[in-house]
């Protein structure tokens, strides 16, 4: 007989967050207020609303995303929107979560599921999360920056393969 774990597909996504009524006007009204909120602003709005802080997180990116699609700023506001934005990037900064540091327990497990699936689903990550004590989000981060790490150095470091061809190119010349 197989068990839930064969038959449950790798690479599920998170279901879509729906929210209330309640809990859209609470976020738009935070949004209306600071479409740039910090770390601490997301996980009051998270219990506010009942949810995690990395949903309340991707409901602003998303928001802001159809926000500058609906309306090009105008020329002459473009240097007082930046002013704007840069006073909400430097508070953003002070409110940022701190960073995470991870034993070399978490690191090792971590490194480990990355050699066997560089792109592990939602259900991976949060069992992954669960076993090593940090919350998904945190996970999911980490194997986007651990990606991100891999592709660069394979960029970098050029393959065996292309190396022994120009030593080849370079000997027929």
């Amino acid at each position: 007989m197989k068990g839930i774990a064969e038959t449950t597909p790798v690479n599920h996504r998170r279901s879509r967050t729906k929210f209330t009524q309640d809990q859209l006007k609470i976020l738009i009204k935070a949004f209306d207020k600071n479409p740039y909120p910090g770390y601490a602003t997301k996980q009051k709005l998270a219990l506010e609303v009942n949810t995690e802080e990395s949903r309340i997180q991707i409901w602003f990116q998303n928001r802001r995303a159809r926000h500058q699609k609906k309306s090009e700023p105008d020329e002459d506001l473009e240097s007082s929107q930046d002013q704007d934005h840069l006073e909400e990037e430097i508070q953003s900064r002070e409110d940022r979560r701190s960073r995470t540091n991870y034993t070399s327990l978490q690191l090792h497990a971590l490194i480990e599921a990355f050699s066997n699936n560089p792109y592990p689903g939602f259900d991976s990550r949060e069992q992954l999360a669960k076993e090593i004590g940090v919350p998904e989000s945190r996970v999911q981060i980490w194997f986007q920056n651990r990606r991100s790490r891999f592709h660069a150095q394979r960029k970098r470091e050029p393959d065996d393969g292309d190396l022994e061809q120009r030593q080849d190119q370079e000997q027929d010349l």
